[in-house]
């Protein structure tokens, strides 16, 4: 199955007849949405920007909005923040939000409470999607410091996923195989980026691509 895998859109709505465009063109089967659709904004923001996606959608939050995000989207899209699902024979677990930050956003849990909610949904050979990534793996910014979450780390390195989808830090945007696991972050969507996840009978594969 293919899909294509957006964040950071941080409401820049101008993009989504790129995304629109993007998904039909490459003919996927769904996509999902990483987060931060709105730039510190309301739930309706939320809702006004992914009302406009087109396509098989499923959506967690991003620390830049509000934590009623969830449950508001899920009128337009399918809200999978906090939970296993399947697209197909394909498994996922996803979450949204991030670990503590320094700019104290919406959207921020302890690395504690977030292994409390991704370990009772996570599994062998899942698709990890969340919107922050696991620390030490496209997750260095500029300064080179590493602000990714342990815990998503220890539910990685616990777990195996196939494939691991996240986005968050901005900067580093890529994709990196290690220990069995296709890491992505498709970079932000408000800047024109975004990346294709296949998954099949072989495993995982990804590319990045210009919206």
């Amino acid at each position: 199955m293919r899909f294509l895998v957006i964040t950071d859109l941080h409401q820049k709505k101008s993009m989504v007849s790129r995304i629109n465009q993007s998904y039909r063109d490459n003919v996927c089967d769904a996509l999902l949405f990483l987060g931060d659709a709105t730039d510190l904004g309301t739930a309706e923001d939320a809702v006004e920007v992914m009302s406009m996606l087109e396509g098989n959608v499923y959506a967690i939050p991003g620390n830049c909005d509000p934590r009623d995000t969830p449950e508001r989207i899920s009128s337009v899209v399918k809200d999978v923040h906090g939970k296993r699902f399947s697209v197909g024979d394909i498994g996922f677990a996803a979450l949204g939000g991030s670990n503590i930050t320094i700019f104290n956003t919406p959207f921020e849990y302890e690395e504690d409470e977030i292994s409390e909610l991704l370990e009772p949904i996570s599994f062998k050979g899942m698709v990890l999607m969340t919107h922050a990534p696991s620390y030490g793996i496209l997750d260095e910014i500029p300064s080179g410091i590493n602000v990714g979450s342990r815990a998503i780390l220890g539910i990685v390195e616990k777990y195996r996923p196939v494939a691991a989808v996240s986005g968050h830090i901005h900067e580093a945007t890529g994709i990196v195989n290690k220990n069995g696991t296709l890491f992505m972050n498709p970079g932000p969507a408000r800047e024109g980026k975004a990346g294709i996840l296949d998954i099949g009978p072989e495993g995982a594969s990804a590319k990045l691509i210009k919206l």
